[in-house]
């Protein structure tokens, strides 16, 4: 399994799937890793793809730093990933706070970046949540029965097995990832960089309680030049672990749109 120190040093593990010439960067979101995308990456048809999905700091295999959980040292660990796998150019594929990064790559590296997918993002603004629920989210590391009900809350259609792996995987995920990280996604704060955004953009919207159609086309949408929704009915904010078979077919129908 592939490492690389990012700019503070940072060791990040990140793996690959399949041989293609498409280069596809998948980011996960807060609270979860990498391992978060399994289930879409079993349903994917990998004819012509190259996944690269790293775990972000104090995720999954990669390093529990005691610092470096914003936005802009995300963009920067998941550039360094793009740089190691020798990706020059690719498409990003964010969820949730994953999203989020994905929306500053993309502004970031406009040359580079062939293609956008946000799934349920955060938008670059960031979001405020009621201070119950605030609270309950940025204590809940290393805390099962937390995340437990966090992911209740946000899911729809989540079996009970794929609950279990989602627990399994973020009950590791380190209390600076937890707390920080949180902190970074609810804060945001960099919607003024989306208009250097020019790749192709498509955000999927699902009946997410958090993140509706109307409030991801006004927040995510509308701020993208030439952006696109797609709206999943059933899912929450997890779709693609919810729905991985849908979720791959509207990948895979974007990806077949990008062209060579």
């Amino acid at each position: 399994m592939p490492t690389v120190a990012s700019s503070d040093q940072t060791t990040l593990h990140y793996r690959v799937v399949g041989d293609g010439p498409r280069n596809v960067l998948l980011v996960h979101g807060w609270m979860v890793s990498g391992a978060v995308f399994d289930a879409l990456v079993e349903k994917l048809d990998l004819t012509g793809l190259r996944l690269v999905i790293p775990d972000l700091r104090g995720t999954g295999k990669s390093a529990r730093a005691a610092s470096g959980y914003t936005l802009e040292q995300y963009a920067r660990d998941v550039l360094a990933v793009a740089k190691h796998a020798g990706l020059e150019r690719f498409t990003v594929v964010g969820h949730s706070m994953g999203g989020q990064v994905a929306q500053w790559v993309a502004a970031q590296e406009p040359s580079r970046v062939e293609g956008l997918v946000l799934i349920t993002p955060v938008p670059a603004a960031g979001m405020q949540l009621p201070p119950d629920v605030a609270g309950l989210f940025r204590t809940s590391a290393g805390d099962r029965e937390k995340q437990k009900i966090i992911l209740g809350q946000a899911t729809r259609q989540l079996s009970a097995e794929s609950l279990e792996r989602l627990l399994e995987d973020s009950v590791t995920v380190g209390k600076a990832a937890v707390e920080s990280g949180f902190d970074a996604w609810t804060g945001g704060g960099f919607e003024a960089k989306l208009a250097s955004i020019t790749a192709p953009t498509l955000v999927v919207a699902t009946d997410d309680p958090f993140l509706p159609p109307a409030f991801l086309r006004e927040k995510v949408v509308n701020p993208i030049k030439g952006a696109r929704l797609t709206y999943l009915p059933g899912p929450g904010h997890y779709p693609a672990v919810e729905r991985p078979v849908e979720t791959a077919a509207l990948l895979t129908s974007f990806l077949a749109g990008l062209g060579r």
